[in-house]
């Protein structure tokens, strides 16, 4: 039995969902947004809040049901409060500022690196070494902060790159004479 497939999504005030068929849609003060389940569960409206149940006991529909219940809650948070992921930069002249859509990377490169931010996303700079990026899409503002990341990810000598918030890096001692 799955414990998460098992709690119903409750909605909070301000938000409104429809089901119909496999497919959930849900609206709040951050926007719309919505999901299609597979074939192996049911999605039902019951008393202000989403349930989600397997048909049948197949292996597959029993990994679903959780699943499936986990991307409902995240779109309820979605457009409820949004999700949030934050990046520093470590090194002696690295550094990132906004300019319109475009973030602009200073990493030890010949060249400054510029960053489109694609829509649905919202990038802030509130510090130099400082990056934010928020939006109501988790699996996009992940994507985003993890492309960010790869054009500096944090090497183990001395930490510098970029990493999330947080994140340790796992140090290396250096040669000895």
């Amino acid at each position: 039995m799955s414990r998460i497939g098992k709690r119903p999504v409750d909605l909070p005030s301000g938000v409104s969902a429809t089901v119909s068929g496999q497919m959930v849609e849900v609206k709040g003060p951050k926007g719309t947004r919505s999901f299609t389940a597979t074939d192996d569960v049911t999605l039902a409206m019951e008393d202000n809040a989403i349930t989600v149940t397997p048909r049948g006991k197949s292996k597959k529909a029993l990994q679903q049901w959780g699943m499936s219940r986990t991307m409902v809650a995240n779109l309820v948070q979605g457009v409820t409060e949004g999700f949030k992921k934050e990046l520093e930069i470590t090194g002696v002249g690295y550094r990132a500022q906004m300019q319109g859509n475009t973030l602009k990377l200073a990493l030890g490169y010949s060249h400054d690196v510029d960053f489109q931010v694609p829509s649905g996303v919202t990038v802030t700079c509130p510090k130099q070494t400082e990056i934010v990026i928020e939006g109501s899409d988790q699996q996009l503002v992940g994507q985003v902060a993890a492309n960010i990341r790869e054009w500096r990810a944090p090497e183990p000598y001395k930490g510098k790159g970029i990493k999330y918030k947080g994140e340790f890096i796992f140090r290396k001692e250096g040669k000895k004479k």
